[in-house]
């Protein structure tokens, strides 16, 4: 039972990510400037937070990966990038519907909308890598240090709308946001990071498992080549 808190917590993260949502949409006030299309708000900005900090997660277990060489630290990374890539697509899903009625269009190559497009890609491609090498101990090294080079775009995502013309709003906080719609908003922020951990530690679980038993499995013998006659 202690070790599947994960469970728990994810329950209670799903509960609170439902009360928020439905304050959000039937209690909350409509945003000033776009009405109740504002109230994604509620589940994009949550997606968005947890999801950087997810990728964070990943460039650290990369990073520990790499210095100790332990599969803890490299299944937390596959576990961290998968949680992060999941969140990372259904930030993009949510932009494009919340940009069709604001906008005009699903998509344009706004430059917070590209660089979030563009870390798809990278972290997709670790999880590619990771699925195309058999050996343990490489498909650590390649995987953690093209973790650390995707997490480079992480902080360029989150500082697009600072360092370049664009479209898309501000940063959104607690302080930036009318007091009536904190208190939904900061309650569906910790019910995302609450399902996002239990979904990070179920995939860490059976993760390590598998490679737990990569890293002890023996090296047999290459059946392609010739037995060793002893004379």
């Amino acid at each position: 039972m202690n070790q599947r808190w994960e469970w728990w917590l994810g329950i209670v993260g799903l509960l609170m990510l439902i009360g928020s949502h439905y304050v959000g949409l039937f209690i909350a006030p409509p945003e000033a400037m776009m009405g109740d299309v504002g109230r994604i708000l509620y589940a994009h900005v949550p997606t968005a937070w947890i999801g950087l900090l997810t990728y964070l997660v990943a460039f650290i277990a990369a990073i520990g990966a790499m210095m100790t060489g332990r599969a803890a630290w490299d299944a937390m990374v596959e576990a961290t990038v998968e949680v992060g890539l999941l969140l990372n697509v259904l930030l993009l899903v949510q932009g494009s519907l919340w940009a069709k009625p604001t906008w005009g269009v699903y998509w344009t190559w706004d430059p917070r909308l590209t660089t979030c497009a563009i870390m798809v890609v990278a972290f997709g491609v670790v999880l590619a890598l990771r699925r195309q090498i058999d050996d343990p101990n490489r498909r650590l090294t390649l995987s953690s240090v093209a973790t650390i080079i995707a997490f480079v775009n992480v902080p360029i995502v989150y500082m697009s709308v600072r360092w370049w013309r664009t479209i898309h709003q501000d940063f959104s906080s607690p302080e930036t946001v009318s007091s009536a719609m904190v208190t939904p908003l900061r309650i569906a922020a910790f019910g995302m990071l609450f399902l996002a951990i239990s979904f990070v530690v179920r995939r860490w679980r059976v993760t390590l498992h598998h490679l737990e038993a990569e890293f002890e499995a023996p090296d047999l013998p290459d059946p392609t080549q010739p037995l060793a006659v002893e004379d």
